[in-house]
């Protein structure tokens, strides 16, 4: 988690976001404020760094304050003691005090947990998937949904918030595309786990991130690249025929997925670079994890333009965890007929566009074409 300004809600959100994380009795005991580096020793990558230096201190809200450039090696091996001044030869780096890492499965089960105390009901199983919305007499006002199993719930508002799985349920007309990204998890002894304990999150555009060891010792690393799609033709409501969707796989329907062999190439590649000593290390719990694109990365929350009272939440363009406590807010804004202009603009219904490139580097690649990554039980 860091200060993102890639579009023009960026900031308002991050801030926003970086302020409960920090100070909500909910949020706080998740957020690791341990900071993150953005690093490079590219010509290209480290003028990315200074070109994003600038727009924070343009931002003239006084950020320069928990970001600085880190010129020199000294400046870095400061920050991660870890580092061997060999390994860092000609790296610069960003530093974010504001940035850290969150324990999302941790913060997950405690929201899940909140909400059931006041008394909000869940739906699991095929009780809980989506099948159709349902509507009124006029055809075009929305008054419930209907799970598969045929329960049926009614609702004066329906907020879809489907993360990557919405465009498979119905059909954006091509402005979200799913993609998975890929990581792994390495093993560290007692010993190693203090020279990484409270480093600050280190992230490399060609090469990916790691951050520190959990309380189990483990530390995650994750590669850098535009992601993995996987078009189906598939017809998601709304949708008059069958038309190419990349659709996601469930870890819990598909738990012996992993990632293509091509990943553990590149995750190798990440461990080389930031954790030389440990670049042949055993990994495990490798996996993908889905998240869907717009074209300019900004959500799409909005209600949807055929059907009154149903509304869209979705878009996360690689951000949207870090907004878990607040983006609800700005959904209830839209309930309530209330969202202010400079979001409902940019997040409002908007075909067209390259969501499969979105921002990224280069558009994604599809699973058809990369083996190794599905191990289902041969029956």
């Amino acid at each position: 988690m860091s200060i993102r300004l890639r579009n023009g809600p960026d900031l308002q959100l991050s801030l926003e976001a970086l302020d409960m994380w920090k100070n909500d009795p909910l949020f706080k005991p998740f957020f690791h404020n341990v900071g993150m580096i953005d690093a490079s020793s590219s010509k290209d990558g480290i003028a990315d760094l200074r070109k994003h230096y600038q727009s924070l201190i343009d931002a003239n809200i006084g950020l320069e304050k928990t970001n600085w450039l880190l010129e020199s090696e000294d400046d870095i091996l400061e920050k991660v003691p870890a580092f061997t001044r060999e390994q860092i030869k000609g790296w610069k780096g960003l530093f974010c005090g504001d940035g850290g890492w969150l324990a999302a499965a941790k913060a997950i089960n405690a929201i899940g947990q909140f909400l059931k105390d006041q008394g909000v009901n869940f739906g699991f199983g095929k009780s809980g998937t989506f099948k159709r919305p349902l509507f009124t007499a006029d055809g075009i006002t929305c008054n419930g949904v209907e799970a598969v199993d045929g329960i049926k719930y009614h609702a004066d508002k329906v907020v879809l918030a489907a993360g990557a799985w919405s465009s498979t349920l119905i059909d954006l007309e091509d402005q979200c595309v799913s993609k998975a990204w890929v990581f792994a998890h390495i093993q560290l002894t007692p010993e190693e786990v203090t020279k990484y304990k409270n480093i600050p999150v280190v992230y490399d555009g060609e090469y990916g991130f790691f951050f520190e060891p959990n309380e189990h010792g483990v530390i995650k690393v994750c590669d850098e690249f535009p992601g993995f799609s996987r078009f189906k033709q598939h017809q998601p409501y709304g949708a008059a025929s069958p038309k190419p969707i990349s659709v996601p796989r469930s870890h819990a329907d598909h738990p012996t997925d992993t990632y293509p062999e091509a990943s553990e190439v590149t995750i190798r590649k990440a461990i080389a670079r930031f954790m030389p000593q440990f670049k042949d290390r055993e990994l495990f719990n490798r996996s993908m994890c889905w998240c869907t694109d717009t074209a300019d990365a900004n959500l799409l929350i909005c209600e949807h333009p055929k059907w009154k009272n149903f509304i869209l939440a979705t878009g996360d363009s690689g951000h949207s965890f870090k907004l878990l406590p607040n983006i609800g807010k700005h959904v209830v804004e839209l309930i309530e007929e209330s969202l202010p202009p400079n979001l409902a603009n940019p997040w409002m219904w908007r075909p067209g566009g390259d969501a499969l490139k979105s921002i990224r580097a280069a558009p994604a690649k599809d699973l058809a074409d990369l083996p190794g990554w599905k191990h289902d039980p041969k029956l």
